[in-house]
């Protein structure tokens, strides 16, 4: 896998994926940014909740579960000091569907989180604290 990042200007730059799409990242005002695409480290967070809730979608589509929708929301926090990495990372899964078991889902999360997210186990074995929660609503 590979990627290039371009400088556009300020602190904008273009990513492009080896998949062939582009995201623009900026910073924020206080170093110049223009507000123009979220930051490298949101990206990061949205990465993990998309390798996440893919992992989550896939496991309960196989165990069969009649599932319409999930959203992961994930909240973080940063180290006060340079750099300021992620120390605590929370997701939680909205599952959304017609007679989804609570059980499935919570080994969807689990297997996700244990043995299946790449984002996860590289951010947990680099002293992230991550935690998962869920709810299941009704379609």
């Amino acid at each position: 896998m590979q990627t290039s990042v371009q400088w556009l200007e300020n602190v904008a730059f273009e990513a492009k994926s080896e998949s062939g799409h582009q995201v623009i990242m900026d910073g924020s005002s206080e170093y110049g940014g223009e507000n123009r695409g979220p930051r490298p480290m949101e990206l990061i967070l949205m990465g993990l909740g998309g390798c996440a809730s893919f992992d989550i979608v896939t496991i309960l589509k196989k165990s069969r579960q009649d599932v319409t929708d999930v959203v992961c929301e994930a909240k973080a926090e940063r180290a006060d000091t340079i750099p300021a990495v992620f120390t605590k990372i929370h997701l939680h899964f909205v599952v959304t569907g017609h007679d989804v078991k609570e059980k499935q889902v919570a080994k969807a999360v689990e297997l996700s989180a244990e043995k299946y997210c790449s984002a996860s186990k590289m951010l947990s074995d680099g002293g992230v604290e991550i935690t998962h929660d869920f709810e299941i609503r009704a379609a």
